[in-house]
């Protein structure tokens, strides 16, 4: 009797948290569907809706104060349904593109990770910035835009504002790219299959590289598109390598501070590894051995970008205007140095190994 007496305690307990998250995770996901009506009429695809609907968030939060009610599904969606659209997203990766795209991109794409991260944290030395927001816009400039500082931020416990700012920088600069890269490889004269190359190294953004991809041609575009796919999966290192770093910090602070123990001083590998990650890599896994028909895959791509929108607006229903704008201008100029930096790098790398 007792034991059925806790069992109904705890179904009324769980009843009533998964309750409280529904007026958060309802307006979360009627952004979402709003900011991806927006998105299917433009004109051209340039600007995603996560974009869009991290800006939304951001300006209800900032004219409309949000009722306590909203917070708790805000939060979850933020952080849990973000990690799951994530997992969603291994379904449409194919390990075997590496293999497809050839040596050259990834020659290419070596040299503009290092120069996103290498570069990256100099220039944030520089310019005084926190780690955790140079780290993403670094990831966010060398590797896919929103997903990956999306994907890196739950495992260095990066700020709202902070994710919102990083986005932001690597939107606009993908704004400029979507504009110049056409006119600038004919200019150059480069082959769809360099400009392909050059595109899906040094653009951000997916929505971003296909625009400015088929602007040029639509090989071009087929293959900056390949040459992206292949650099998403460089998120998978990116976010353990973060994930240890960001533990290292942690206890080097605590050793400062006194704080630490024998025991605490040791890198708790368990807390440290980003278990949502390992499911990533999984769903890419099984959608490579053919497992998954392209029906089916392409559903959970659909929904998982639906879910990742909604996070973001999640995350800029959360995020402080206030707070973003403190951050002055050093964030954006952080951004717009390596943006440059890597468009520079990557057509560079590509003159040494003849192929323009």
């Amino acid at each position: 009797m007792k034991k059925l007496k806790k069992e109904t305690t705890t179904a009324q307990s769980m009843l009533e948290t998964w309750s409280s998250y529904f007026p958060g995770v309802a307006m979360a996901l009627v952004i979402a569907s709003v900011a991806q009506f927006i998105e299917s009429i433009l004109p051209i695809h340039f600007i995603g809706g996560s974009v869009i609907a991290m800006f939304m968030g951001i300006l209800i939060n900032h004219y409309w104060s949000l009722a306590a009610v909203y917070r708790p599904g805000i939060q979850f969606t933020s952080k849990k349904i973000l990690k799951f659209a994530i997992i969603l997203l291994g379904a449409s990766l194919n390990v075997a593109t590496i293999l497809n795209v050839g040596r050259m991109s990834l020659n290419v794409m070596f040299f503009t990770l290092l120069t996103a991260f290498g570069g990256g944290y100099l220039v944030g030395k520089v310019l005084k910035l926190d780690w955790k927001l140079s780290s993403m816009i670094s990831a966010g400039t060398g590797i896919c835009g929103g997903s990956a500082i999306a994907s890196m931020a739950p495992v260095i416990e990066a700020e709202d504002h902070d994710v919102a700012y990083a986005i932001s920088s690597t939107f606009l600069f993908d704004m400029v790219m979507i504009l110049l890269f056409p006119i600038m490889g004919r200019a150059l004269g480069l082959s769809d299959v360099a400009y392909g190359l050059w595109t899906g190294t040094a653009v951000n953004d997916t929505s971003s590289v296909v625009a400015a991809g088929y602007a040029f041609s639509e090989a071009a575009g087929d293959f900056a598109t390949m040459v992206k796919l292949t650099r998403t999966l460089t998120i998978i290192p990116t976010v353990l390598a973060f994930s240890f770093i960001s533990q290292r910090i942690k206890q080097k602070k605590l050793r400062a501070s006194g704080q630490a123990t024998e025991a605490s001083a040791k890198v708790n590998f368990t807390s440290l590894f980003p278990w949502f990650i390992v499911f990533f890599v999984l769903m890419a896994v099984l959608n490579s051995t053919g497992l998954f028909s392209a029906a089916f895959s392409g559903t959970l791509k659909s929904i998982s970008r639906f879910l990742m929108v909604a996070a973001l607006a999640a995350i800029g229903l959360k995020t402080d205007l206030t707070k973003m704008k403190q951050s002055g201008f050093n964030p954006m100029l952080h951004g717009f140095i390596i943006s440059v930096l890597v468009v520079i790098v990557s057509l560079a790398v590509q003159y040494m190994m003849g192929i323009v």
